[in-house]
């Protein structure tokens, strides 16, 4: 009896999953008609100029040479203005910047941090109570986070001996590795470098961290430097968007920039729970990224970038305080997160992606999506629910910061991605954990190593930070990346992935 039930049950489904496969096929035609649209209507215009043209005979030709060189005046100004214009353009137009190429920094094993490990480090050190071990046994069971994440040696020691000398360490370790790696693949000089931007929200030391890079590589003295600090997580975009601005003004250089945070003085020991998340979540790691406005290094370079957009909600009070760097009643320093954190996220996603749709989305979808808004706005047609494009469209691969597994599957549900989609950033967290601004570029080394991005592929990276900021860069592949020819942190192991992360609730 159970076997008629269960087939009556699979024919009930039917005409939804056919209508659903139906729908999905008019939606790419329409796109496809949208997208070829222009093609399709110059096509017999052309056709017919061509026929015009045919017809066209010597003493037709004759005549036209004589009327042009009757009015030769007019011929002399027509293409002194197109000259004139051609210049101005070549001029005033963006210089392309390159991505030369990149570096992920991996630490060295005596850092890897288990689940026990962290356990075990945490109930020594004597400053938690029974409550929030298990407290933060749980966050870790749900954080995404894998066995092979890591610590600075500091945090790892018994007991922890965080210190300004044991957080340059840790800063001199993670940017002169990647650092390093970079200029061995590139084979560019330091003093080849013209810019560089170093970007660290928690620690900024007197001298700088960019001073520490000048005076370690003996970069020249006329080095434009720049230290961001205090702008979270999406920093690493800020510091792609500000060399950018750099290059454009500064011709046939290079910029260097560096992504990354320091564990060592921001590692909690207090007992409020909004704090101890940070704990769970952030572990060591770091990136140098090489950018160039050289039309030279054109041929050599991976991506080109296409555009950068932010969003800065910070003048909104609930924003502005969801991630913040305090003390708690004890007086013990730690980065407080709030529950409206992932309301506040999804807010200045919206934002962001509203300004960036117009650029990247092809036409179909933002005739879609401005027909829904007129209706809903403008008609009153309260019913038509709000249109969210499709940036598979627009985009093949992508980049989201791994801040933890809610924000990922926030964004995997508002997005309407792929579990294709979000493994780059699913592996990273389970991998690497939370590396902060430097997360996008062991997600990008991940699909490079998969050996996913091929020649005019486009890659969306997108991160949050404190603050409250969105930030997205947009890449187009110059070139098919062998994963033979690569060299990064999962080369090693990128067979082992992907793996299974079980789901459970998020934090």
């Amino acid at each position: 009896m159970a076997e008629p039930l269960l087939n009556k049950a699979s024919a009930s489904r039917l005409p939804s999953f056919t209508q659903s496969v139906k729908l999905k096929y008019v939606k790419l035609g329409y796109h496809y008609l949208i997208t070829h649209a222009m093609y399709l209507f110059l096509t017999p215009l052309l056709v017919l100029v061509a026929a015009q043209l045919s017809t066209f005979s010597v003493q037709d030709l004759h005549d036209l040479w004589d009327h042009l060189r009757f009015n030769l005046v007019s011929v002399i100004l027509c293409s002194t203005l197109l000259v004139f214009l051609s210049t101005l353009y070549l001029l005033t137009r963006p210089r392309p910047v390159y991505l030369v190429n990149f570096a992920c920094y991996k630490p060295e094993e005596a850092r890897r941090c288990t689940r026990q490990i962290f356990m075990e480090r945490s109930a020594l050190t004597g400053s938690f109570t029974e409550e929030n071990l298990q407290f933060q046994r749980k966050i870790l069971e749900r954080s995404g986070l894998g066995e092979n994440t890591y610590l600075p040696e500091a945090v790892l020691n018994v007991p922890p001996n965080p210190s300004m000398a044991e957080a340059r360490k840790e800063a001199r370790a993670v940017m002169f590795g990647a650092i390093d790696e970079l200029f061995a693949k590139t084979n560019v000089k330091p003093k080849d470098i013209g810019i560089l931007v170093v970007n660290c929200s928690l620690f900024n030391p007197t001298p700088s961290l960019s001073a520490m890079v000048v005076n370690h590589y003996k970069l020249r003295g006329n080095i434009l430097s720049y230290n961001l600090g205090g702008m979270g997580c999406s920093a690493g975009l800020l510091s792609i968007d500000l060399a950018k601005d750099l290059l454009q003004v500064h011709p046939s250089t290079y910029a260097l920039v560096i992504s990354m945070e320091n564990i060592t003085l921001n590692w909690y020991f207090g007992n409020n729970r909004s704090m101890l998340v940070s704990n769970c979540l952030f572990r060591m790691g770091g990136a140098a990224i090489l950018l160039s406005n050289r039309s030279s290094d054109r041929g050599r370079s991976k991506y080109q970038l296409v555009h950068t957009v932010r969003t800065h909600k910070g003048a909104d009070d609930k924003c502005f305080s969801c991630v913040t760097q305090e003390e708690d009643a004890d007086g013990k320093i730690g980065v407080s997160l709030s529950k409206d954190l992932m309301g506040v996220a999804g807010d200045a996603l919206k934002t962001n992606i509203t300004t960036l749709g117009p650029l990247v989305l092809p036409m179909s979808e933002q005739l879609l999506f401005f027909a829904t808004l007129v209706g809903r706005k403008i008609l009153k047609m309260k019913k038509i629910r709000p249109y969210i494009p499709d940036f598979k469209l627009a985009f093949e691969h992508f980049c989201i910061h791994a801040g933890g597994r809610a924000v990922l599957d926030e964004l995997e549900k508002n997005l309407q991605l792929s579990e294709w989609h979000m493994e780059p950033s699913r592996m990273t967290l389970y991998r690497f954990g939370n590396t902060s601004s430097s997360s996008l570029w062991y997600e990008l080394a991940y699909t490079e190593g998969k050996g996913r991005v091929a020649k005019r592929d486009r890659i969306w990276q997108i991160a949050f930070g404190s603050g409250f900021k969105c930030n997205s860069a947009v890449w187009k592949a110059l070139k098919t990346i062998d994963p033979a020819e690569e060299k990064n942190p999962w080369m090693d192991e990128i067979h082992n992935f992907p793996v299974e992360v079980p789901r459970v609730s998020a934090i």
